[in-house]
């Protein structure tokens, strides 16, 4: 059965591939190493680090690391537990403040002494949170489709899904599950999905499971209504402790970035830039042309 795809348009960037390394991190039970996907000239001092959603890997941002990569060394981690990361003994460690400890440790590695960071949704509060701390590196800071603020309704209709224990014949059928809980990535063409869809399984015998740990899930599932305001309170005082000029995208009909919390990001802290993209809701991917030309104008512009 034919996927039902709507056409988008694609970056006519030049075709490069990237090459995968791994940094050790150390988390309370012991020593993990993560996957980090690197494009462009290893040389570049002008580093972008691009980090994916909660349930994601890294090659999420294939399209957007290839329009950059002539302008920037693009990093593209798999935050511990996804893609080609470990998966940790203690589920407990799959939080934010142990993934922003992990990407301090993958900056040493690159010995980056300033980045441009990109975040899509959990790696957008990964960035916030490095962002906020003294003497941070991040220069330049885009939030996609996440704030301090997210909407519980959301956070419960994600917890419905993830940790599920699936398993598909063929990367089409992974491919009809994938895009029937993605409705909000928005329109992608068919070969557009398949590539987004690939790097999210890995073999299983003669089929196929997503490529992540289902105990991400533990953590995430575990967040009250309680829970969820006292760590709403924490990361309003992260943001306003931002300095960097920070951009905040969103799509129009996200139920995880509610629009009054985007308008309070341009008002507080740093003072946000928002760009919202029509027919799109959690999250956009960066992968059409729009898309990427305003995170483009945004990095690259005065």
């Amino acid at each position: 059965m034919a996927l039902p795809y709507d056409v988008a348009m694609t970056s006519d960037a030049p075709l490069t591939e990237p090459h995968l390394n791994h940094v050790q991190c150390l988390s309370a039970r012991g020593l993990h190493r993560m996957a980090y996907w690197e494009w462009g000239d290893s040389a570049n001092p002008r580093v972008l680090v691009c980090v994916h959603g909660l349930a994601r890997q890294a090659r999420d941002f294939d399209t957007l690391a290839r329009a950059l990569s002539a302008d920037y060394r693009v990093v593209c981690p798999d935050v511990v537990g996804r893609g080609r990361s470990d998966w940790l003994a203690d589920p407990a460690g799959y939080q934010i403040p142990a993934y922003v400890a992990d990407m301090v440790t993958l900056l040493a590695r690159l010995d980056a002494q300033t980045v441009h960071w990109v975040g899509t949704s959990m790696g957008g509060l990964i960035g916030l949170g490095l962002a906020s701390l003294p003497q941070s590196p991040v220069e330049r800071l885009v939030l996609n489709d996440v704030g301090p603020t997210i909407q519980f309704k959301a956070l419960q209709r994600i917890g419905s899904y993830i940790g599920q224990p699936l398993r598909w014949n063929t990367v089409d059928e992974a491919a009809e599950y994938l895009l029937s809980i993605s409705a909000g990535f928005g329109p992608h063409s068919r070969e557009q999905w398949l590539a987004l869809t690939r790097p999210m399984l890995k073999a299983d015998g003669d089929g196929f499971v997503l490529h992540y740990d289902p105990a991400i899930a533990l953590p995430f599932k575990a967040i009250t209504p309680e829970i969820a305001l006292a760590g709403e309170a924490m990361t309003w005082a992260a943001f306003n402790a931002i300095r960097c000029p920070t951009l905040v995208l969103r799509g129009a009909e996200s139920d995880v970035l509610a629009r009054d919390t985007a308008q309070s990001m341009m008002q507080r802290g740093p003072k946000a830039r928002l760009h919202e993209f029509a027919g799109v809701g959690h999250a956009p991917t960066l992968v059409a042309d729009d898309q990427i030309a305003v995170v483009r104008e945004f990095l690259l512009g005065p």
